[in-house]
């Protein structure tokens, strides 16, 4: 029998739950599809957010050729076998899931093709592209963020399932309680269905009535299944808690929650890449030994694989979350870019551009500039920023031990002009 899930799987972009930023009335995605013209795309988002639902919906309205391809099973001789068939026909969609699982020889056979317009690409995944798709494919790609359904989108789900579905709307159904449902679920849709088909299958109707309750579901799945999976179930959630764990110098916190991903079977990979990203952004200064022992652990973590890459995870998880905290040089890059998006292309300085030819060299450039090795301490007090920002703080060292021994050396520089 067909699950519930692509029993009821909605036909239209009016029918789709959720992602209203992509699909609802005048959005970006929705005005491509109506003006009969969609980019190659990468749809990101967690599972069962409606990926391969909005691929067929696109297929289903363009009236186009549609291919489907799963990462998991399919290699490029797949790949090329579908983009031969694909240049006999015209306007023609391969749908790629999973397209993160695709190896850079795997990408790319499919850039060709793309890049003729032979096939429109739609891929789907549940990680960061900007990691898992190669760049020369994402730079031919849109890439749409599906975000995860919120608690009315899904409960409108079953209720829309109890309605319409040819099965379940010829019994009496009573939603009584939800929340296991979404609970054990963890905001899949499909998920969400495919287990609500099974409670309804299993309960003993009352008065010809099946009515659902939390206790019922519990115990028809037997026991809580654990929030977290490595197809992405939660994923999120759980990054997060470990990431805002560590950053709050919760080292017992942190652990658990990377137990968490590791029993659920997480790529190694990407917990290493976010933990060099924190080291960065959460410690910065405070400890530059962060950076270096956290980009030590993603070497490592590539050499040594599972399992012993927990042990070398959660030596890193457990110093950055003891490490002083600092997101200092984080706050001034984002300074110095809300700047430059406020101000634009301001002139570099003369004293300080470069001057290879004669001609720069006539023009001023470089002229009067000091090197500042040629003075005492290796340092002049000239001026490095555009007059339009002249004297702006950018850094501002937190307020820590390492630090504030960088605040005294600046403000021993600088004196009085940035405020140190």
């Amino acid at each position: 029998m067909t699950p519930l899930a692509e029993r009821i799987r909605p036909r239209t972009l009016d029918d789709l739950a959720g992602q209203q930023h992509l699909t609802g009335k005048g959005s970006i995605l929705r005005k491509a599809i109506e003006n009969g013209k969609i980019p190659s795309m990468i749809l990101w988002g967690p599972p069962g957010t409606g990926k391969t639902t909005i691929a067929n919906i696109i297929a289903n309205t363009l009236f186009a050729p549609f291919y489907t391809l799963s990462a998991i099973s399919s290699g490029v001789k797949e790949v090329r076998e579908v983009i031969a068939e694909a240049q006999t026909k015209s306007n023609a969609i391969l749908f790629i899931d999973e397209i993160h699982r695709f190896n850079k020889g795997q990408q790319d056979a499919l850039l060709g093709a793309v890049e003729k317009g032979v096939v429109t690409l739609i891929g789907a995944t549940t990680e960061n592209p900007s990691f898992e798709v190669n760049s020369a494919l994402l730079s031919r790609s849109q890439v749409y963020v599906l975000r995860s359904l919120e608690e009315k989108d899904l409960i409108q789900l079953l209720e829309t399932a109890i309605q319409k579905d040819e099965l379940l709307s010829k019994k009496s159904i009573e939603l009584k309680e939800t929340t296991a449902l979404l609970n054990i679920s963890g905001g899949d849709a499909r998920k969400l269905l495919n287990l609500f088909e099974l409670v309804t299958d299993s309960i003993t109707p009352e008065n010809g009535k099946v009515i659902i309750t939390d206790q019922k579901v519990m115990e028809i799945a037997q026991k809580k299944i654990a929030l977290y999976d490595k197809g992405g179930e939660q994923h999120y959630d759980i990054i997060s808690a470990f990431i805002k764990s560590i950053r709050g110098s919760d080292p017992n916190a942190a652990v658990y929650w990377l137990a968490r991903m590791l029993e659920g079977g997480e790529d190694v990979k990407f917990i290493a890449r976010r933990l060099v990203i924190l080291a960065s952004e959460d410690i910065g200064n405070a400890n530059p030994t962060a950076l270096v022992m956290a980009n030590t652990t993603f070497d490592a973590v590539n050499k040594i694989g599972n399992p012993e890459s927990r042990i070398i995870l959660s030596q890193c998880a457990v110093y950055l979350a003891s490490s002083p905290k600092s997101n200092a040089s984080y706050e001034a890059i984002g300074m110095a870019q809300a700047a430059v998006q406020r101000l634009g292309d301001l002139p570099v300085p003369l004293h300080i551009r470069n001057a290879p030819t004669k001609l720069m060299k006539n023009l001023g450039y470089g002229k009067n500039y000091e090197y500042s090795h040629s003075y005492e301490n290796s340092f002049s007090a000239q001026e490095y920023l555009p007059k339009e920002l002249a004297g702006t703080k950018f850094y501002d060292p937190g307020k820590n031990a390492r630090e504030e021994e960088l605040r005294k050396f600046l403000r021993s520089l600088w004196k009085d002009k940035y405020g140190y």
